[in-house]
């Protein structure tokens, strides 16, 4: 591709190749991407199944976009996503997960949104998408999809944080704060990298805006439905929080445990299914923090007696 790369998307990826081509094929389909120079970064994260033929097939494609692959043998999408800002050559850095579908304008939405304020990183819409029989999700039921769902409204406006799976940032934010935390996300502790991340955007001086106008569709996939899966992700992602954060276990943890388990039995006894659903993975959280800041909190008085 001739000419400055304006966007570079980045997309780790770690054996999901049936959604990866369907997340890259909609990438393809992008709309007013002519005058946004832009290429998209597949990092292969050590994958099994069928995910180096994808990225073989739409390295070959030949349109407005540029399509790239390359691999990252250390394990966790942390790495993966830091081997691709490495490479990454363009002024906007956007970050998806494999397994969403993008609107057709959602390159133009980030960019547009950039042009059209002082936000130094962008949150776009985070909607469910169908599951494996093209089915649409219960609006009853959105919670125990276990999905990341961001939606703040219909307009444009400031916010706190972003979620990996639709954001992007000035190049001068990476090269201001770095890249993501390798203990943290998938292949790691299992979440919070985005989270992470966030916290230095923020600390740095930042601005952080959410735009309604750039989408993503995240695929419903049945083995993470439920109260199972619910409760193994929040714990994990407390388990995340020992790391990053120094909350203090007496003066938040704990209560915030106690609380959680009180909200709890509230809401289980005059039958609010959703709030006590939330509720539940709250109370995991707490404990994966606790568990996880004792371990940290043990390790390192044995490395004080070895040292």
């Amino acid at each position: 591709m001739a000419g400055v790369i304006v966007f570079s998307v980045i997309v780790p990826t770690f054996n999901r190749a049936a959604s990866l081509q369907r997340l890259l094929e909609s990438l393809a389909q992008s709309r007013g991407v002519d005058e946004i120079s832009t290429e998209v970064i597949v990092v292969n994260n050590g994958s099994t199944d069928r995910t180096a033929e994808v990225c073989a097939t739409m390295v070959q494609w030949r349109g407005a976009i540029e399509f790239r692959a390359v691999e990252e043998r250390i394990k966790g999408k942390s790495s993966a996503l830091n081997c691709g800002l490495a490479m990454a050559r363009g002024s906007y850095l956007m970050v998806l997960d494999d397994d969403v579908i993008v609107d057709a304008e959602l390159i133009r939405r980030h960019f547009e949104c950039f042009q059209s304020s002082d936000f130094a990183a962008v949150q776009g819409r985070i909607l469910p998408g169908v599951d494996p029989a093209g089915q649409p999700a219960d609006p009853s039921r959105l919670r125990e999809y276990n999905i990341p769902m961001i939606d703040y409204g219909d307009r444009v406006r400031a916010i706190r944080g972003l979620t990996g799976t639709n954001m992007s940032f000035k190049r001068e934010v990476f090269e201001t704060v770095g890249g993501f935390d390798p203990r943290l996300g998938p292949g790691a502790s299992g979440f919070s990298e985005d989270t992470e991340f966030s916290r230095r955007v923020r600390d740095a001086g930042f601005k952080i805006g959410y735009t309604p106008h750039a989408a993503v569709y995240h695929e419903l996939d049945p083995a993470r439905y439920g109260s199972v899966y619910n409760r193994m992700v929040e714990y994990r992602k407390g388990r995340s929080r020992s790391i990053y954060r120094q909350d203090s276990l007496v003066l938040k943890v704990l209560p915030n445990l106690i609380a959680n388990c009180l909200r709890w039995a509230i809401y289980k006894t005059f039958g609010r299914r959703q709030k006590a659903y939330k509720t539940e993975g709250r109370i995991m959280k707490c404990c994966g923090q606790l568990v996880g800041s004792f371990k940290l909190r043990c390790t390192g008085k044995l490395a004080s007696r070895a040292g």
